[in-house]
């Protein structure tokens, strides 16, 4: 069955955990979403474990369209949901309504994420009534990277605490189905669950989450990056592929491969004919 963000209201108010995962093309996609999974995100995060950048910062609209795009062609069951990249929403409401509807218009997402607490609530807002779906994201929000002074635990102090619960609040209030609570302490993100009547997804922010969200590549072994203490690979295709590359390269090395079985053949009658033809030249 579609899931849409009533499924995900619904899911809240069962006690039903929701998962998560992000993908950035059509293969992938089409894969995660054979899983029965709740949503996709294609993150801005295809910034580090797609095209190699340090952080999310290079990340632009037309990255997140082409692969948002690639995307939308694999999802036929869960929620697709599309990052909004760094100044793509940060300048002006309109700004944000307008690159928001790009992403669902042409890039076939059904929901938006944009990161920020206060500091966005106008531009939320405003997505919401443009009739955009929209998901927030608090904790660690890594396009404030740089404000952070890198990827570190956000939250720990009582008094960021308390802020953070607050602004969970208010991004509700604006009219966010979902938020995202990021690298955090788990005790405030199930505080903050239990605060708000919207589904929580987090990532590093414990199990008191209504869900939980990963990156593809991380729980599969797929990016060689440093890796989180939240990240639990479930698989590591990313071993069991160069063991693939390296017996591939082997094989063609010593001639093993194509063998018979992977190569096409004419009639006999036909290449004794193309020969004779050939020994007369």
């Amino acid at each position: 069955m579609k899931k849409t963000t009533t499924t995900f209201m619904e899911a809240k108010a069962k006690g039903d955990k929701l998962s998560f995962l992000t993908a950035y093309d059509y293969s992938s996609a089409k894969l995660i979403d054979s899983c029965n999974i709740d949503g996709i995100l294609v993150g801005d995060s295809l910034g580090m474990v797609c095209l190699g950048y340090d952080n999310t910062l290079k990340v632009t609209m037309d990255d997140m369209l082409h692969h948002t795009k690639a995307v939308a062609r694999g999802v036929k069951e869960a929620l697709l949901i599309s990052d909004m990249p760094f100044m793509s929403y940060q300048a002006s409401t309109y700004d944000a309504i307008k690159n928001a509807g790009r992403l669902i218009q042409e890039g076939g997402a059904e929901a938006v994420k944009l990161e920020g607490g206060t500091n966005v609530l106008e531009q939320i807002s405003g997505i919401v009534k443009a009739q955009i779906p929209v998901v927030g994201h608090l904790g660690l929000t890594p396009q404030s990277v740089n404000i952070f002074g890198g990827f570190k635990v956000q939250c720990t102090s009582i008094e960021s605490a308390r802020l953070v619960i607050e602004e969970a609040k208010r991004l509700e209030d604006a009219g966010v189905f979902a938020i995202v609570l990021e690298c955090m302490p788990k005790e405030v993100a199930r505080i903050i669950s239990k605060s708000i009547s919207i589904p929580t997804i987090g990532i590093g922010a414990g199990s008191g989450c209504d869900g939980q969200i990963l990156v593809y590549h991380d729980i599969f072994g797929l990016y060689d990056g440093t890796k989180a203490k939240f990240i639990k690979e479930f698989a590591n295709i990313g071993e069991l592929t160069r063991t693939g590359i390296k017996t591939y390269i082997d094989e063609v090395t010593k001639g093993i491969y194509p063998d018979d079985a992977h190569s096409f053949k004419m009639s006999q009658t036909d290449f004794n004919q193309l020969m004779e033809e050939l020994n007369k030249e």
